[in-house]
């Protein structure tokens, strides 16, 4: 966008004070020039979580020369339809929190849910989205991607 059209930005580039033109941590922010952000994978109404089947699956790593266990954590959920290869690397390499405490991620949900809400989150905080709608859509949608393996984020 040139900024000769553009007079919902500054081109004033002098110092500002200290904090001017932030939000406070955790307050949304909806400016007018927000991202609009649409549907192509969720529906308005229906969570990403609703629309696959979960189970419960144990994850056992063992050591292929003498068999002794080198990784596991029962019980963890996935969707039917993911690898035991996925569902082994997300679960040793991504979970948070230490094998056997009561705060380590048992759950895709858990793990897809504490990245995405942090993504919402900043966008909303720093100005990203046109509206609350904006950034729902944005959060369904990124957590469908995810739950469907058509991108992983970078570690």
């Amino acid at each position: 966008m040139s900024e000769a059209l553009d007079n919902s930005r500054s081109t004033d580039n002098a110092p500002k004070p200290k904090g001017a033109g932030q939000q406070a941590p955790g307050t949304p922010s909806y400016p007018a020039d927000g991202l609009i952000v649409e549907r192509v994978y969720t529906s308005a109404g229906v969570h990403p979580y609703a629309q696959v089947s979960w189970e419960r699956r144990d994850i056992v790593m063992t050591n292929w020369r003498d068999g002794s266990i080198n990784f596991e954590q029962r019980g963890v959920e996935f969707p039917d339809s993911w690898s035991v290869n996925a569902a082994n690397i997300v679960t040793t390499k991504y979970f948070r929190g230490a094998v056997g405490s009561e705060v380590r991620e048992w759950s895709l949900r858990q793990l897809i849910d504490r990245v995405v809400l942090k993504y919402r989150a900043a966008g909303e905080q720093h100005g990203y989205f046109r509206s609350a709608e904006d950034a729902e859509v944005f959060e369904h949608e990124l957590t469908w991607m995810l739950l469907h393996q058509v991108f992983s984020f970078n570690s």
